[in-house]
């Protein structure tokens, strides 16, 4: 064996790779999961009332809360 193989394999290790793929997919899942529940607790669609009406102020408050909610998503995950 090289001793760049070497070095590369101690570098980069698969098992890494899969559990940010994984944990990304389930911190997206759950962040989609919430987004939908957010979206149907409140009196109007959030989307048709961001894009069809331009609501800005809405569009903000909604940025705000995804952004709150996925990082206490990366925390949960991140533990």
């Amino acid at each position: 064996m090289d001793s760049k193989e070497t070095i590369v394999s101690g570098i980069i290790n698969l098992s890494y790779i899969v559990n940010a793929v994984v944990f990304s997919f389930l911190g997206v899942l759950i962040f989609w999961i919430c987004f939908r529940m957010m979206d149907r607790l409140t009196p109007y669609l959030l989307w048709k009332e961001i894009i069809e009406e331009h609501n800005i102020a809405l569009a903000i408050i909604v940025g705000a809360m995804s952004l709150g909610l996925c990082i206490i998503i990366a925390a949960a995950i991140h533990g």
